[in-house]
């Protein structure tokens, strides 16, 4: 029952609590003390150390903890052909907290070229013995995030214009890492997390949004991305119901996107919540086609470091057989543990408890 191939019995979603010198160096930057390419070196010495130690822990696959990023979104739309992030005078609204009020805006014709991030794909790839991973939001969430007047472009007369390009993007981004050697993709998604929340719709109602459509619109930009995916390629998507500081936005079980969303896009697996009783039961699971497909099941929460306990964990992922094949499973922690550079409350060695947890109950469970 042990899988050679992602996703791995025990995985992680990407983003790792970012370090004390890496912390300490981008405040430097910020501050004009250092220049690019010195905190450039000290990302590429973090980055190294955290390799080292997702595979120490057992990890069959490691990412670069996003730690060259800010955001786990924005930044890479933002360096998109067309896209450009700009200063709002609103953040993004968590229970509690609101993020830096910055978005993302389309001032012309979207593309993917000279892509920074495909130079952080290839430094992973060279430091990593086991599986490099990488993570990268999903073109869904970018269409969600947009606000109204966000599309300034006279190719695109609104939002939903740039739905056809937006695939062909990010069919060259795929291409693109799977050139510089990638073979395991992830798209990261809040999109159907709030799907799910009739909260959440109606603030996408008053944004402007055709909240009816919104499920089919993802499908069929999804599904373009993935038209004509390499055969060894594996792409998966994590669904995520916000992660910052610890906090979170919707809530609400699968149910309402399931089948769409299980059955019909063409993902390689998905990443689901399951860490709380905001994420439901696993009744849709059972939308889950038979055969390759994989369900990680997201039981070990990133926003606590308070260490789960393993007999609750394996009772979980019997309930969850109830639903979905045993063989299409694996285990993860819920997000990852810092979505943006603030990462969430718990500490590192915290962290890399739960990570060694999780390879061990991959074990025990999966032999």
């Amino acid at each position: 029952m042990t899988r050679n191939k992602p996703p791995f019995r025990a995985d992680v979603v990407g983003s790792l609590l970012r370090t004390v010198p890496l912390k300490e160096a981008r405040a430097k930057r910020e501050k004009g003390e250092i220049g690019a390419a010195q905190l450039n070196e000290i990302e590429d010495r973090e980055i190294e150390t955290i390799i080292r130690k997702q595979q120490e822990v057992g990890l069959k696959l490691a990412t670069d903890g996003e730690f060259r990023r800010s955001w786990w979104h924005f930044d890479f739309y933002g360096m998109l052909d067309g896209v450009e992030i700009y200063e709002l005078d609103h953040g993004i609204q968590f229970q509690g907290v609101q993020t830096k009020p910055r978005s993302i805006r389309i001032h012309s014709k979207l593309g993917f070229s000279h892509h920074p991030m495909i130079d952080h794909f290839k430094f992973l790839k060279a430091h990593a013995r086991v599986m490099p991973k990488m993570c990268i939001p999903s073109p869904a969430t970018m269409h969600f995030r947009l606000e109204p007047n966000a599309v300034t472009a006279k190719e695109y007369k609104d939002r939903d214009a740039i739905f056809d390009d937006l695939a062909n993007t990010y069919r060259q981004a795929i291409r693109g890492f799977y050139d510089a050697g990638c073979r395991y993709l992830q798209f990261d998604d809040t999109a159907w997390a709030y799907l799910c929340s009739q909260v959440e719709l109606k603030k996408a109602r008053e944004r402007g949004l055709n909240a009816d459509r919104l499920q089919q619109d993802y499908a069929r930009v999804i599904n373009g991305a993935l038209q004509g995916k390499p055969a060894d390629m594996v792409i998966t998507t994590h669904v995520c119901r916000g992660n910052f500081r610890s906090t979170w936005i919707a809530e609400g079980g699968y149910e309402p996107v399931a089948e769409t969303m299980l059955a019909k896009l063409h993902y390689d697996g998905y990443f689901l919540e399951y860490d709380t009783a905001r994420a439901g039961g696993f009744e849709p699971l059972r939308f889950l086609p038979k055969g390759n497909k994989i369900v990680v099941l997201g039981l070990v929460t990133t926003k606590t470091g308070t260490l789960e306990k393993k007999d609750d964990v394996k009772r979980r992922i019997e309930e969850a057989t109830k639903f979905a094949p045993f063989e299409q499973l694996c285990l993860s922690p819920q997000c990852g543990f810092a979505s943006t550079e603030e990462g969430n409350v718990l500490a590192e060695d915290e962290q890399w408890a739960k990570l060694r947890m999780i390879v061990e109950l991959a074990d025990e469970v999966w032999g």
